[in-house]
């Protein structure tokens, strides 16, 4: 489409343990998603130690990737590399009728978007956020658009962007107290302040292109994370707070849930008694040869390659083909196919 921006991504995350392990199980989410404006062209996942690599996609649309190391070691590297076509953000206006909380409340009594209306695990409510939206003077004194085009105002020059204050375990009333916290933290703050009035919110992850003309807090080098709230005749919004911008063509999105517990971008256990320290380096940039995007990644179920040739109801069938370290998984739908590479590397490249 005409005005389509591509990215080249590249996400790496090193865990390096204190003592060697015997076994590690590992689940990752950090392949964009394929809805609405964005586009997921190619997707290659690569790790060190090598493991072969499942996939399915979760309820909201989430490709989640899962392996099994069950050898010792006491690094693991994961690398994922994406391409991502983007068109043009639709122009949102400034505000929206009054009677929009009147089409929220019909929607909240018919049970719809119920999971971005309840507080969740880490978008909780508390004293403090109470406290916190008295502040604010939060309440319906306003449409919703105008009230959460305030609050992403408000939430950027209330808190000081620190990376070093908060943990990604770490409570919203820890960011409420010192007024200091991270895209997660206001993230969360947001979604917890927009449910508490009863606008359905839910949490995104992704990463923020970078720009020479834009004034962004958010560290380059790492993902990023906004919200994203439901307003009638507009669908889902995204409100990215630590920026204080509305999320548009910068913004990639790699999953979305109710909050960070739904969305890590890796999790996992291990067997030993150890340390894990984890190192993390994103890099987003334009890409200089543009992939065409007739070859974009079909939405589809994803099952083992050994139950795929029996899962005939399935929306779409996996087959695989190793050839030395690489494995090709190739997606077959409605009669065409894609090929998904998976390089189980010899060993890590410089940069992670």
């Amino acid at each position: 489409m005409s005005g389509d921006i591509q990215y080249v991504i590249r996400h790496t995350n090193r865990f390096t343990y204190s003592a060697p392990i015997s076994e590690s199980m590992t689940e990752v989410r950090m392949q964009p998603r394929g809805d609405g404006r964005q586009r997921c062209i190619r997707f290659e996942l690569t790790t060190q130690p090598r493991a072969r690599v499942f996939a399915y996609q979760d309820p909201l649309g989430n490709v989640v990737h899962h392996f099994d190391i069950p050898s010792r070691h006491s690094r693991l590297w994961i690398a994922a590399d994406a391409v991502v076509d983007m068109a043009p953000a639709p122009v949102i206006p400034e505000s929206l009728p009054a009677s929009t909380w009147d089409e929220l409340d019909a929607s909240a009594a018919a049970g719809q978007r119920w999971q971005s209306r309840q507080f969740s695990h880490f978008a909780r409510d508390s004293e403090l956020l109470g406290e916190f939206a008295d502040e604010l003077g939060w309440h319906r004194d306003t449409d919703p658009l105008t009230l959460m085009r305030r609050l992403n105002y408000a939430l950027f020059h209330t808190f000081t962007y620190a990376p070093s204050h908060t943990r990604v375990d770490s409570p919203i009333d820890d960011a409420l107290k010192a007024r200091v916290g991270v895209c997660q933290d206001l993230a969360h703050i947001m979604i917890a302040l927009a449910r508490r009035i009863g606008i359905p919110c839910r949490y995104v992850s992704g990463y923020l292109s970078p720009s020479k003309d834009s004034k962004d807090r958010s560290a380059q080098g790492a993902t990023h994370a906004w919200a994203e709230a439901y307003l009638p005749t507009l669908g889902w919004v995204g409100f990215d707070p630590t920026n204080d911008v509305l999320a548009a063509e910068r913004h990639v999105r790699v999953a979305i849930g109710r909050d960070y517990a739904d969305v890590p971008p890796t999790r996992g256990v291990f067997r030993g008694e150890a340390r894990s320290e984890l190192a993390v380096l994103v890099t987003v940039s334009l890409s200089d040869s543009p992939i065409r995007s007739d070859r974009v990644l079909p939405i589809t179920t994803w099952v083992a390659p050994e139950v795929a040739e029996s899962a005939d109801s399935l929306v779409g069938h996996v087959r695989e083909k190793s050839t030395g370290d690489e494995v090709t998984l190739t997606v077959l739908r409605g009669g065409k196919s894609l090929e998904i590479k998976a390089t189980l590397a010899a060993k890590p490249s410089t940069n992670g």
